[in-house]
Order: C-alpha cells, then sequence, then structure tokens
C-alpha cells in the first residue's frame, strides 16, 4: 500500500509539472505570436512609407512633361532668341546625325597615358576582356574614357541591327536567368554571377531594364553588360526600362555619376549613353511563351505595333511627342478637270513619300543606313496602317511604367506619373490574345525579391536587394527551363544585412523610413499650416491628433495610415491635442542639424529640388554647375509665364543681380534655388 500511495503522489507531481509546463509553452507561443505579428506591422507600414514616398517622387516627373507640354503648346516666344532658347531645352536630348556622332564621340583621338594601370580593351572583345573588367571593378578602377567611348560605339552598332522583341530559345542552352532592376547596385551583379555563373554559349541572361540611378556604380553595370552582350551576342538580352532615359537620369543620379566619373570626357560619354538607351529593345520572348517586359502592359498594348515603331526616336519618354506632321494636303479638286486632279494627286503623293522619309529619318541628300526597325516601318507603309507618333510614344510609355493591379479593367497611373494599371482581366486577354503562358516584369521593388499576382500570371522580378535601406529587401532572380517552370534564387547583397536579426533589421528600416517621412513634411510646411488652421477655428495654435492626421494626408496624399503611424512622429500629450506649430518646428530643428544651409530655403529645397536641379541640368548644357544671367533670365520669364505670376523683364533683371552671391556672373544651384523661393513669395 505505502508503494502504491508513492507512485500516486509521483504521478500527480509529475502530472502538474506537465501542465505548468504545458501552460508556460502556451504563454511564451502566445507571447512570440503577438511579437511577430507587431514586428508584422511595423515591417508593413515602413514599406508603404518607403513605396509611397516613391512614387510620389515619380509622380514628380509627370509635372516635368506637363511643364514641357506647356512651352510646346502654350508659350510664344516673343523673339528669336527666346525661340532659340526653347529648342535648345528640348533638344537637349535628340540624336546626333550618324555623321555627327561619330565626330563628336571620337574615341580615337583619346589618348591613353602609360601611366593608366586599369583594363586595356580591344575588340572584337574576347571572354578575357569581361573577366578583367569584373576585377578591376571589384578593385574600384576605373575604365578609361577611351574604351568606354569604343564600347559604346561597338554596342550602338550591334543594337542597331536587333528587332525591338528579342527572340530567345531555350532549346540552345540549358536555362535562361531573367534579372530584374539593378539600379547602380554593382555588388547584386557580382553576387548574381557568382552564383549563378557568367554568361556563356551555355548559360543565357536576360537583364530586364533599369539597370542605372539611384545606386553609385551604373556605369559600371552598363560597362560588363554591354561587354558580354558583345561577347555572347545570342545569350545576353537587354531591355529598356524607364531609366534607360536622359530626363529620368537627370534627376535620379546617372548624370551626376558619369560626370564625377570623367571631368573631361564625360560629356561625350553621356551622350553616347543616351543614344545607346534609345536603341535597347523592348521586350524579350522566350519560347514565344513568355513575354518579358521592364513595366507591363495596358488594354491598347499591340505587339504588331512594338515590333515595327522606330524605338530609336524615343530619346525619351518625359519628353511630349515632338513628332512633325506631314504637310496638310488641300482639299482634291474635282475629277472633272484633269489636269489640276493629276497635279494634286502627285503633289499629294510626294507629299506622303516625303513623310515616310521623315519617319525613317531618311533624305535624299544624305543616305543612312538602314536599320532593322526602319527597314519594318518601310514594309509597314505599304502592308500595315499608319500609327501616329503618340501612338507609337503611348505603346513605349505603357510597356516601361505601367504596374499590375488587383482590381479589374485598365486606368491611368497617377500614383507614378506614367503608364496604366491594369488588371487580371487585362492579362487574361493579353495572354491569349498572342497565346502566351505569363508576363515577367520587374519596375517595383518586393520584399522577397519576386511576387506573382493575376492568377500567377504576372511575375515581378527584381534584383537590387536592400534598394531602400540595409536589410528592407531581398533581391532575385528567376530561371527557366524548357518546361518555362520558374525556379527562383534569393539574395542579399549586403553582409550586414546577414548580421542583423528580424527585429535589428526591422528597427534599422523604420528608422531611415521615418526620417524620410519627416523630411517629406518638413518640405510641406506651409501647406501643412493653412491645413491645420482650418481645424483651429479659434486660433489656440492647437488641433485634436485625429484632425491633425486627416490634415496630413490631405497635404501629402501618400495614402498611409497616419493614426497608426502617429505615436512614431507626434509626442503623445494627455489633452489629446497637439500644438502644430511647436510640432512644425521640431521637424525644422531637425532637418536644420542635418543641412548646413540657410534655413529660410530648406522647405523650397526638400519640397522642389527634384524638378529644379532637373531643369538646372537641362539648361546647363556644359554640366559646369553654372548658368548664365541671359539663361537664367530666359527660364524664369518661361517659369512666371507657367505658374501665372507676373513678373517683368525688370524684375526679372533686379532677380538675377540679387542672388548672385557671389558676384561672379553666374548662376549656381543654390543661387537658383532662392530665386524660386522669392518668386513663389510674390504675389500671384
Amino acid at each position: 500500500m505505502g508503494s502504491g500511495s508513492s507512485v500516486n503522489i509521483q504521478y500527480k507531481y509529475s502530472l502538474q509539472k506537465s501542465e505548468s509546463a504545458f501552460k508556460a509553452a502556451v504563454l511564451i507561443q502566445q507571447w512570440y505570436r503577438r511579437h511577430v505579428a507587431r514586428l508584422e506591422m511595423r515591417r508593413r507600414c515602413t514599406w508603404r512609407i518607403f513605396q509611397s514616398i516613391e512614387y510620389a517622387c515619380e509622380q514628380d516627373q509627370i509635372k516635368l512633361h506637363n511643364f514641357f507640354s506647356y512651352l510646346m503648346d502654350q508659350f510664344t516666344p516673343s523673339s528669336s532668341k527666346e525661340r532659340d532658347f526653347i529648342s535648345r531645352m528640348l533638344i537637349s536630348g535628340e540624336s546626333y546625325k550618324e555623321a555627327e556622332l561619330e565626330k563628336y564621340c571620337d574615341y580615337e583621338s583619346i589618348e591613353v597615358p602609360d601611366s593608366y594601370t586599369g583594363p586595356h580593351l580591344s575588340f572584337p572583345l574576347l571572354p578575357d576582356h569581361a573577366t578583367a573588367l569584373l576585377e578591376a571593378f571589384q578593385q574600384k578602377q576605373q575604365l578609361h574614357a577611351r574604351y568606354v567611348l569604343n564600347l559604346l560605339h561597338e554596342t550602338r552598332k550591334h543594337l542597331k541591327q536587333l528587332p525591338n522583341i528579342s527572340h530567345v530559345s531555350t532549346c540552345y542552352s540549358e536555362e535562361v536567368t531573367v534579372c530584374g532592376d539593378l539600379h547602380g547596385q554593382l555588388d547584386d551583379l557580382f553576387l548574381i554571377f557568382y552564383k549563378n555563373g557568367l554568361p556563356s554559349p551555355s548559360k543565357s541572361y536576360v537583364f530586364n531594364g533599369d539597370f542605372v540611378d539611384r545606386g553609385k556604380q551604373s556605369l559600371e553595370i552598363l560597362v560588363i553588360l554591354f561587354t558580354f552582350l558583345l561577347i555572347y551576342p545570342k545569350e545576353v538580352h537587354l531591355n529598356r526600362g524607364n531609366h534607360e532615359d536622359h530626363m529620368v537620369n537627370l534627376r535620379y543620379g546617372f548624370t551626376k555619376e558619369v560626370m564625377q566619373k570623367y571631368k573631361v570626357h564625360g560629356k561625350k560619354i553621356l551622350k553616347m549613353f543616351q543614344n545607346v538607351f534609345c536603341w535597347l529593345p523592348l521586350a524579350t520572348l522566350i519560347d514565344q511563351k513568355v513575354l518579358i517586359i521592364h513595366g507591363g502592359i495596358s488594354d491598347t498594348t499591340d505587339l504588331d505595333m512594338l515590333e515595327k515603331i522606330q524605338r530609336d526616336k524615343l530619346l525619351s519618354l518625359l519628353l511630349p511627342p515632338r513628332f512633325p506632321e506631314g504637310p496638310q494636303s488641300a482639299q482634291a479638286p474635282s475629277t472633272a478637270n484633269r489636269l489640276e486632279f493629276s497635279r494634286w494627286l502627285r503633289q499629294t503623293v510626294q507629299e506622303q513619300i516625303d513623310t515616310c522619309r521623315r519617319l525613317v529619318d531618311i533624305s535624299e541628300s544624305e543616305p543612312e543606313e538602314l536599320t532593322y526597325s526602319s527597314m519594318v516601318s518601310l514594309k509597314g507603309v505599304d502592308d500595315e496602317p499608319c500609327w501616329s507618333r503618340q501612338e507609337e510614344w503611348k505603346q513605349v510609355l505603357d510597356i516601361l511604367w505601367s504596374d499590375p493591379t488587383p482590381q479589374e479593367g485598365c486606368r491611368e497611373n497617377k500614383v507614378r506619373g506614367g503608364g496604366c494599371y491594369f488588371g487580371p482581366d487585362v492579362t487574361e486577354k493579353f495572354l491569349e490574345k498572342y497565346s502566351l503562358q505569363f508576363l515577367i516584369r520587374s519596375h517595383e521593388c518586393k520584399q522577397e525579391g519576386y511576387e506573382f499576382c493575376h492568377n500567377r500570371k504576372v511575375l515581378t522580378i527584381f534584383s537590387a536587394s536592400n534598394y531602400y535601406e540595409i536589410g528592407s529587401n531581398r533581391g532575385a532572380y528567376v530561371k527557366l527551363g524548357p518546361d518555362l517552370i520558374p525556379h527562383f534564387v534569393q539574395y542579399q547583397a549586403n553582409k550586414t544585412a546577414h548580421m542583423l536579426n528580424m527585429t535589428q533589421r526591422i528597427s534599422r528600416v523604420e528608422e531611415s523610413a521615418f526620417r524620410a517621412l519627416r523630411e517629406k513634411l518638413f518640405a510641406h510646411t506651409s501647406a501643412l499650416i493653412s491645413a491645420f488652421k482650418a481645424y483651429d477655428g479659434d486660433n489656440t495654435g492647437k488641433i485634436t491628433l485625429s484632425n491633425w492626421a486627416t490634415a496630413v494626408e490631405s497635404v501629402l496624399r501618400l495614402g498611409l495610415p497616419w493614426r497608426m503611424l502617429r505615436p512614431q512622429l507626434v509626442r503623445s500629450t494627455e489633452d489629446g491635442m497637439l500644438e502644430y506649430k511647436s510640432w512644425l518646428d521640431d521637424l525644422a530643428m531637425e532637418q536644420r542639424s542635418q543641412e548646413h544651409i540657410q534655413s529660410s530655403l530648406l522647405e523650397v529645397i526638400y519640397r522642389n529640388r527634384s524638378n529644379l536641379e532637373t531643369i538646372f541640368r537641362i539648361i546647363d548644357r556644359d554640366h559646369s554647375g553654372l548658368i548664365s544671367f541671359e539663361e537664367f533670365q530666359q527660364t524664369w520669364k518661361l517659369f512666371s509665364s507657367h505658374m501665372n505670376i507676373e513678373l517683368t523683364d525688370d524684375g526679372i533683371n533686379d532677380l538675377v543681380r540679387s542672388i548672385d552671391f557671389n558676384k561672379d556672373g553666374n548662376i549656381d544651384f543654390n543661387e537658383f534655388l532662392e530665386a524660386f523661393r522669392l518668386v513663389k513669395q510674390c504675389p500671384a
């Protein structure tokens, strides 16, 4: 009996101990799940902040488009100087004639000094040249300007022979690897080659645009990709992205990068890059079943039209189409007067021939070589209906700028300011029309480096890891074999990201996101004060936190959950009221501590810097960082007309003299910004 009682006691004790352990495990599990849920909520909020700010910046692109459209359609120059100035602004990206470009970018006249220790190139290129470039760029060496120009010259010659849509077959290689946006992040490209192997006859690659901007090594990426393109022209394929555009490059960094790395020959290199970009193919088709485009499609996307347009005429999609129409033919005379009708017919036919010559850039006095796209266009004159340049521009704009959406239909992409949002129904119709299995596109950063949507019919692939901040996202590439089943490889190119745990990674990214958001709020200080005052009828200087959230969204229009973000942006108060002027002063102090510049200029810099810097660089044709008084005066006459601000010639002259702080007879960018601030303060 005694031993049996002892066993029962031990059993009960063991049961109680197990029950306690079980309860503890449940509590730990519940705590962990709540912890993970909170982290996930923070991660999603952070992601929304980054994307909302990025797309809001891209939306500013449309402001430039509107400004240039205004110059073309509304502003009437009052003198030949104004007319020439506007012409220079709008043709800053137009292509030279073949002979002019060859002469302007003559690489043979550039000598390579004996002291140069970087890689050397000779053509035709060999795999050893590519290996030497990779090693040199890993050691932070720079390729000499002569070799850069020579490479661009050979790349341009090759691209001119390619169709608008490249065709790739998995029959000739084991698999095809598709990479998305790289955005100047060379480490990501190195890691892709390390994991997947270098391009070779058995290793085909498709790079889906956006090689440049944002990152600091865009030029090196292009040099490597162009080198492999020339060595393995059947295995390496490059699509154009929306950042392969000289107007976008002015804003997002590639122009500045080239001029900093090549101070003597930078302008020539930029001109060649600009010309090469417009010759990049627009899409790639794998086994006639998988279409690869940078952005997306619309309900009017027409592959037949995309095959035949002259892609080199679309130097920048941010400039309004400036395509001259043929002369308007007079109304046809009556057939009763045969002589008059015959003359009219001959004139009309000749006009159409001249128009077609202009469309393919062929003149009787200056014959040029026929490219693939111009031959297709010539063939299309007889066989196909003629499309307007506006239609062609819209086709390319849609495939480079569009994004998929879960909603049905197709609508304007107002978030980016270009392209459209296309729904699952648009995708389904498009795939059915062209007998395709699915689309691969890039253009959007994804946290895991890739993402399916539209019933797995649209795949987004993004190859720039840590795009917003270290730890913000993985990069990825996708491999397709003959079965066309996608296989993904994900990676983090930054070593620091591997050392951070989830909490540390999210905290770091979150801090960066809120810093960017506070800059955005500060940039709209004036508008926020007006919005807050609308809720402060008694002029107390205070508003409710709920009204604060509503007012902030009405000004910034970022579509963010401000009530959820409020604890990170506003100190908690006992009465639930916010002293908004004090809050804005705190924002100003934070930005002032980061910027060593006049405080009166800070707000205008944060709000308008990208657009103004882009326009300044267009005017600054020699990239010296300075513009003349005359160029400034002409620019501000355009601005004052566009913004409906009354500013006389004498007023502009007084303005230019007052902002030339160092009295050197030129205007630099900070002086340019000061003028904008002063003009905005003038009564309309």
